[in-house]
């Protein structure tokens, strides 16, 4: 991924493409708190063990980690609450759709500010089986072998 003018990458899920096939990628903007937003602009974020679920209201950002703000005092913010994310109507509707099939599930994939404010940028995806993640592994090594031979490196692995 490029960046874009104006976006200040917070934080990646790096697991995700390793751990889903990804299909369809959307950006939802996120309901957060001011010791929230003043913790993100400061790269305090984690998104590895997060995930998306659809509820009566929309869509729920789950299990994100964002540390509490240092100098938030009394009215800090809990790590991991449940965060509403900002779609229009027919945007929830088709990710719930594909939610509901089979093995699809909705992946956080990266966190960041767009224009000053918080977006998060989610696809649906199926997760990978094991042999899966091994073609993955072993496509990434081969392409890194060729990398290396193009460039020049003759060391051998």
């Amino acid at each position: 991924m490029a960046e874009e003018e104006g976006v200040k990458v917070v934080a990646t899920n790096r697991r995700a493409r390793f751990e889903f096939h990804l299909e369809k990628s959307v950006e939802a903007g996120l309901v957060l708190t001011g010791s929230e937003v003043k913790s993100l602009r400061a790269g305090r974020a984690h998104l590895t063990e997060s995930f998306v679920i659809p509820t009566a209201q929309g869509l729920d950002l789950v299990n994100a980690h964002i540390d509490p703000y240092e100098h938030g005092g009394y009215a800090n913010h809990l790590p991991t609450r449940p965060r509403r994310l900002l779609l229009n109507r027919e945007e929830i509707r088709k990710l719930v759709k594909g939610v509901d099939q089979k093995g699809y599930t909705l992946v956080p994939l990266r966190l960041y500010f767009k224009n000053g404010r918080a977006k998060l940028e989610l696809a649906l995806g199926k997760g990978k089986k094991h042999y899966d993640k091994r073609d993955t592994v072993a496509a990434r090594d081969e392409q890194r072998h060729l990398d290396r031979v193009m460039k020049g490196d003759r060391r051998e692995d």
